[in-house]
């Protein structure tokens, strides 16, 4: 039964992607506002299946920490569902992502029109550069602005060095971050098509005023909240490991 609902929910991707791709392209006529409506109707919809075919459901924790205006969010990535999650709990938002994806088809004909902010990772400081220079714009146009500081997508109970890219654009734009932890990959793996049915907890932490913290320090307190806050919520993915949240 497991293998027929992913293989169901693998078709009815395979169907209502190129459409919704084709008709974003048709509409770049339009102000990008409405190109991004159009766009981001698919996110919504495949989470409805997500929840009736596949038995995935979710529950927020913390919505009350969401700010009023925009801001940046760093977020844990364990697979694709927190890209089609996050359209869903927060306001109107772009990823920053890496430019291969925008050659995949039709996904990435509409991920070109979502007004993400494109890097090449093996670049550096030019992708630090576009991160800051992109975002800022993103967010002066009252986007938020979506970062996976780890870079990939982890297994659940793993961590990897938290990449600065988020945090100099918070504090260069003065606006705050907002931290999450979720266990998406519990349930949505990141190495096979099988998706497991259960609940997927994302909690959005306080947000972290950028003041007078450089980027390191926002960065390493963005981090110490989405790793201690795993370590609360999901403890069996660490039972054999030792908590990593002092490192910056």
């Amino acid at each position: 039964m497991l293998a027929l609902r992913s293989l169901l929910f693998a078709l009815f991707l395979a169907i209502v992607t190129p459409p919704c791709a084709i008709l974003g392209v048709l509409a770049f006529p339009l102000p990008s506002s409405v190109r991004r409506h159009i766009v981001a109707g698919w996110a919504p919809l495949v989470m409805w299946f997500a929840w009736h075919l596949l038995g995935i459901r979710y529950r927020v924790i913390g919505r009350e920490n969401i700010p009023a205006g925009p801001a940046v969010i760093l977020s844990k990535h364990q697979s694709a569902w927190e890209t089609m999650a996050l359209q869903v709990i927060f306001p109107p938002l772009c990823f920053v992502f890496k430019r291969e994806l925008l050659r995949v088809p039709f996904f990435g004909w509409g991920l070109a029109l979502t007004s993400g902010i494109a890097i090449d990772r093996g670049a550096a400081k030019d992708a630090l550069t576009q991160v800051v220079e992109q975002g800022r714009a993103r967010l002066a146009e009252g986007f938020w602005v979506v970062v996976f500081p780890e870079g990939t997508r982890v297994a659940p109970g793993a961590t990897r060095r938290y990449q600065p890219g988020g945090a100099r654009l918070a504090q260069q734009a003065r606006v705050p971050v907002v931290p999450v932890a979720h266990n998406a990959g519990e349930f949505w793996r990141r190495d096979t098509w099988l998706k497991k049915p259960g609940e997927i907890v994302v909690s959005i932490g306080p947000a972290i005023a950028p003041g007078e913290m450089d980027a390191n320090a926002i960065n390493s307190a963005a981090r110490k909240w989405i790793e201690a806050e795993m370590h609360r919520l999901f403890p069996h993915h660490y039972a054999t490991t030792t908590p990593q949240v002092a490192a910056s």
